[in-house]
Order: structure tokens, then C-alpha cells, then sequence
């Protein structure tokens, strides 16, 4: 519940719309709600610009149903990431329009129309198996209400694919560079591009990569300025900091 859902309640009010229990009872939501297993953060949006996001792994089926059906009553758009396929088809039988990508395992529903920024984020990656994360991103930056570019597949062994990709890079306002391996790419397009660049290291590569870690460690010691780093695979965390970098 926000600002306005408030204001609606009081006009409902004055005009004998709406009686004082039930005013009571759906403003005794703030600031959160108590469903038994989650309790849901009601004020999110008015703290920080965005409502909470819901991440599904660990959670059952019908853990994840009951949030999102909660959230439904709230009218705002929906982002749930690490969801299961299984989790979405439950989510379907109560919202038809509830969005699936399989590669990213984000659902998104969309009940505001945010109207983007002129600027856009651009999501690159280094290989086609850092595509997951990159979805995850994509996905989390769009339903906050962005422009995205992917450039895809232009990792380090073969440079002259991202000289080729130079001006979509450049035009962008932020960068999310995801990578795994060793993790250079966010190196090399550090000192190529003035713009902010939020770099992911991904799970991706040989035993001494160690799970991430060998790209983790290699973007934290990018010698190239303007280049921060989020957690390994975290896509959503590159795609919320790059939304409130491109709305500024």
C-alpha cells in the first residue's frame, strides 16, 4: 500500500464508500503483511522507488503462489527470479498474463507501465553460457522500466566481436559486463568506455575457476577504472543497481 492507495481509502470514506472496518482492515497492512511463512514488505516502494522482489529458490510451490497472490492485491508490477517452471504453471492458474523466462527462471508481471528513460543498459556477456545470468538481468532491468541492449558472445578469445559491437556499448548510460572463466571482459571494456560498468562473474568454467571465484577475483583486481562487481551469477543485483544508475 502506498501514498495513493491511502488517499483512495480516505475518498472512499468520504464519499460512504467504504465503512471504517474495512478502511481498518486493509490499512492495518502497513507497513507489512504477515501471510504465516513470508512476511511481505508493503513499504518497499515508498523507501526505496521499487516494490520487494521475491526470490524463489528454496521456497516451495505454494510458498511461492501465496506470495505472488498476495502481491497481486497490490497492483504493482511483480519480479520473482530463480523460479522453476513448475512454480511458474502454479503461478499461471491465478494471473493468465504472468511471464516466463525459462533461461533466466524470472517471472515478471506487469500491472504499471513505467515509462523508460531515453537512455538504455547495455547487458554483454562473454559466452553463450553466461547467458542465464545475462536473462536474469535483462529481465529484472526491463520490468523496472528500462531500455536493455544485449550484445552477446564477445568474449576475450575472440576480441574483434566486441570491437564490433563498440557503438552499441558506448551509447549506453550503464553497462553490465557478465562474464566467467577469468573474467576479463570487464577489464578490457573498462578501458575502452567511459559509462559506469557493473560487472557479474558467473559460475562458468574450468575446475580453477573455482565456481566464480577465479572471475570474481580477477574483477575486483580490474585495473581498469569505473568497474564495480556484484556477487557471482547475480544477475538481478547488476540489474537493479544498472535501472537506478539509468534513472538518474
Amino acid at each position: 500500500m502506498n501514498h495513493e492507495d491511502i488517499r483512495i481509502i480516505l475518498e472512499k470514506i468520504k464519499n460512504n464508500e467504504m465503512g471504517i472496518e474495512e478502511a481498518a482492515d486493509q490499512i492495518s497492512d502497513l507497513p507489512f503483511k504477515d501471510i504465516g511463512y513470508a512476511t511481505l514488505d508493503n513499504h518497499r516502494e515508498i523507501r526505496v522507488g521499487y516494490p520487494e522482489v521475491i526470490y524463489c529458490e528454496g521456497k516451495t510451490i505454494e510458498q511461492v503462489k501465496g506470495i505472488i497472490a498476495y502481491m497481486l492485491t497490490k497492483n504493482n508490477n511483480i519480479l520473482a527470479t530463480r523460479a522453476s517452471e513448475a512454480m511458474y504453471d502454479e503461478v499461471r492458474s491465478i494471473c493468465s498474463d504472468a511471464r516466463y523466462n525459462p533461461l533466466g527462471r524470472v517471472i515478471t508481471i506487469k500491472r504499471k507501465e513505467i515509462v523508460p528513460p531515453d537512455s538504455y543498459i547495455a547487458v554483454i556477456c562473454a559466452g553463450t553460457s553466461d547467458l542465464p545470468v545475462v536473462e536474469e538481468a535483462v529481465e529484472t532491468a526491463l520490468i523496472l522500466g528500462n531500455r536493455v541492449e544485449r550484445v552477446t558472445d564477445v568474449g576475450v578469445a575472440g576480441i574483434h566481436r566486441l570491437f564490433a559491437k563498440l557503438d552499441i556499448i558506448k551509447g549506453a548510460k550503464v553497462i553490465i559486463v557478465v562474464a566467467g572463466m577469468e573474467g576479463a571482459l570487464a577489464s578490457v571494456v573498462g578501458g575502452l568506455v567511459k559509462k559506469p560498468i557493473i560487472a557479474v562473474p558467473t559460475s562458468v568454467g574450468y575446475g580453477a575457476n573455482f565456481g566464480g571465484l577465479a572471475a570474481l577475483l580477477s574483477m575486483l583486481n580490474s585495473c581498469a577504472g569505473g568497474v564495480s562487481v556484484v556477487n557471482i551469477d547475480n544477475g538481478f543485483g547488476a540489474g537493479y543497481n544498472a535501472s537506478i544508475i539509468n534513472h538518474l
